[in-house]
């Protein structure tokens, strides 16, 4: 059975002002026509007598004609008022510079580059409450700007010099998040969620739906699409952007169809040989009673059985909040990833708090206490790579964070399709079973030192020989 029934990547239509793409595929940006023309006729027909008419003979090229690239990159574009000098998009577009001047790749490149700004654009409302001297500065600058429209004074030296200042602002606030606070940007209202990385990171997404048992749960989304030159099933938890959105979908909250409708995909990217690769962002499972009776547990349990032995090759990132077997139910696989600023754990700080101490405004002491962070993670050994975020958070650039989640799985990809399916089988069972066997041992080595110190310091007492009776 042939399963290349994908089409090819979109190509525009630049003549029509179109772009051919699939239903599935958001990124199709309407370009302008051509706007070059064809060359000018030789004769000039405002003269009609031929022989007033002299065209000079075409002399031979002997030079090749060469190729002229276009570049855009280290462009500076204003997000959140700040200026960030990175990398928007790389166009090379080879042209005969003989016959044309500009390439469509031009004018793709500045659509994609509007949409970027758009997108990326922080209001003040959007920002945290630790980064209050931030909001300052960007409060300052717009007042700057105002002034500078205004009056027609140039106030330029003073915005650059409070950018520079911002962007000093940000890395010395992310550099030393606490855990709470990873929670709060985690949570961002603007943090990419699945449909951002299916729009800009997956080709030619064919989504599929239902489990055959009860019904089709919008919390998770399964499909098949091309990352980079490779074909894979996607499986991600969607939370919503706008309220309608999150009440449809429970809030990433899956019920159990959802986790049978996940495991029912990858039986069949098993079939076929197609890797999986899952994008986890929920708060945990859904804890309604329709959920219960349906058998929530059950569900989450025995995917967490199957995914263990899919002959396949399996990816999970964690690209937010990963709470509780809600989360765990789609992250057993061969590597396991998290964003810099996204976090993992067994429940919620909340809800920690409220068990622990019956009192929710315990949570930042319940988010230090549960290690939930990518780095604390990383050092415990439960999570095998930590994906750098832009500068301030992965709402801050969309494009470059789905970017370095997109290279990550490519190499990774291309790593795990060198091994043998039984040695990568073999390695993630003894990766699953290895979990929290270090911690065990070292506490086991710190309890045998201290008994070893006890009876250093506390030595037994002599054993005195029996006095024998007297008959």
């Amino acid at each position: 059975m042939n399963i290349d029934f994908w089409p090819n990547f979109p190509k525009a239509n630049f003549q029509s002002g179109k772009m051919n793409t699939s239903p599935f595929n958001t990124m199709s940006y309407a370009c302008p026509p051509k706007p070059w023309r064809r060359r000018k006729q030789t004769q000039n027909k405002a003269n009609s007598n031929p022989i007033q008419t002299q065209t000079k003979p075409n002399k031979p090229n002997t030079k090749p004609n060469k190729p002229k690239r276009i570049h855009f990159f280290s462009l500076t574009y204003s997000i959140n008022n700040v200026i960030i000098l990175s990398l928007v998009e790389r166009i090379e577009h080879n042209i005969a510079f003989s016959e044309q001047i500009f390439s469509p790749a031009f004018y793709a490149g500045i659509c994609l580059i509007m949409d970027m700004q758009s997108n990326n654009n922080i209001s003040a409302a959007d920002h945290l409450d630790f980064e209050e001297k931030v909001s300052d500065l960007d409060r300052q600058m717009n007042e700057l700007r105002k002034l500078s429209s205004a009056k027609g004074i140039d106030y330029s030296a003073e915005i650059r010099r409070l950018q520079r200042e911002q962007v000093a602002e940000l890395k010395r606030i992310y550099s030393n998040l606490t855990a709470w606070q990873t929670v709060q940007v985690a949570r961002h209202p603007k943090r990419p969620l699945l449909n951002d990385y299916l729009n800009l990171m997956v080709k030619d997404f064919r989504e599929l739906h239902g489990d055959r048992c009860f019904g089709d749960d919008r919390a998770i989304v399964a499909g098949f699409g091309h990352i980079g030159r490779e074909k894979v099933l996607i499986i991600g938890q969607n939370k919503g952007r706008s309220t309608k959105e999150k009440i449809a979908c429970n809030f990433g909250c899956a019920n159990p169809e959802g986790y049978r409708k996940a495991l029912l995909k990858m039986k069949f990217a098993e079939k076929f040989g197609i890797p999986i690769v899952t994008l986890i962002d929920t708060p945990g499972a859904y804890p309604g009673i329709g959920a219960e009776e349906r058998g929530q547990a059950q569900a989450i349990a025995v995917n967490l059985a199957e995914m263990s032995r899919l002959r396949v090759p399996i990816i999970c990132i964690c690209i937010g909040e990963g709470g509780s077997g809600g989360a765990l139910a789609i992250a057993v696989g061969d590597r396991l990833a998290m964003l810099e600023f996204a976090y993992y754990s067994v429940i919620s700080p909340e809800g920690c708090a409220a068990i622990l101490w019956r009192d929710g405004s315990q949570a930042p002491d319940a988010a230090e206490a549960l290690k939930l962070t990518s780095r604390d993670l990383y050092k415990l050994g439960l999570v095998d790579a930590v994906i750098p975020e832009p500068l301030g958070g992965a709402h801050r650039n969309v494009h470059d964070t789905v970017y370095n989640v997109e290279m990550y799985i490519v190499r990774t990809l291309r790593d795990l399709k060198r091994a043998k399916i039984d040695n990568l089988l073999e390695n993630r069972y003894k990766k699953l079973r290895s979990i929290g066997n270090d911690l065990v041992g070292s506490r086991r080595v710190t309890a045998r030192a201290g008994k070893v110190r006890i009876k250093a310091t506390h030595p037994a007492p002599a054993k005195t020989k029996p006095v024998p009776a007297k008959v």
